[in-house]
């Protein structure tokens, strides 16, 4: 008979499971060897599966900043199904609300407090603020942030992804930097044009 504790360890192994292989479903097509290797490559070593890019994460950067290990960076990703971001968070800084059109995110915070959250598809908000050893799960597709709300102490956190190049949208972006009309906006937005265009003068300084 199993103790409690031992009970509670082996369901979550089985929740951790499922999710693995319902993003897996869901995510990058199956491939028919054991891993692709890019084109013109016919051989390869164990340093093709390696990737240490990771290693230098010292020091802290002035606004946020994501550390991908997907397939644009690591090519022996590709047909795996699986990448991952290492997350920082100067204090007070965000991660504007995005979307991973290709996966769900599953978020760990090593360090400092976070707090994240995403709307459903039926206008609902699920938010938490995160401790170091929380994870959380953002649903592929669905839009959603992370806050450092701590304006004194910078945060950390680890993504995976449940396929090799899960895609990110940046909402403000996508919306005011991309070419759509200020008059369409300002009737998007129920405002008027003037206001827009601070919006877009302020996101032009983001990306700037």
């Amino acid at each position: 008979m199993l103790s409690k504790s031992k009970r509670a360890f082996f369901l979550f192994l089985m929740v951790l499971t499922i999710f693995y292989l319902e993003t897996v479903d869901a995510g990058d097509p199956n491939i028919l060897s054991d891993f692709n290797l890019p084109a013109n490559v016919t051989t390869v070593n164990g340093t093709f599966f390696k990737y240490s890019i990771l290693q230098g994460l010292e020091g802290s950067p002035q606004t946020f900043q994501a550390v991908k290990a997907s397939l644009k960076e690591f090519p022996a990703l590709d047909g795996q199904s699986v990448s991952m971001a290492v997350l920082k968070f100067p204090p007070g800084s965000i991660n504007p609300l995005h979307t991973h059109p290709r996966a769900a995110e599953l978020l760990f915070l090593h360090s400092g407090t976070l707090e994240v959250g995403f709307v459903d598809t039926k206008n609902g908000l699920f938010n938490q603020t995160l401790k170091p050893g929380d994870m959380f799960v953002f649903p592929k597709g669905i839009v959603h942030y992370q806050y450092n709300r701590n304006h004194k102490e910078e945060a950390m956190a680890i993504s995976s992804f449940g396929s090799a190049s899960a895609g990110t949208q940046s909402v403000p972006m996508s919306v005011f930097n991309e070419g759509i009309s200020d008059k369409i906006l300002a009737k998007a937005f129920k405002t008027d044009i003037d206001t827009i265009r601070k919006i877009k003068a302020g996101i032009a300084k983001l990306r700037s």
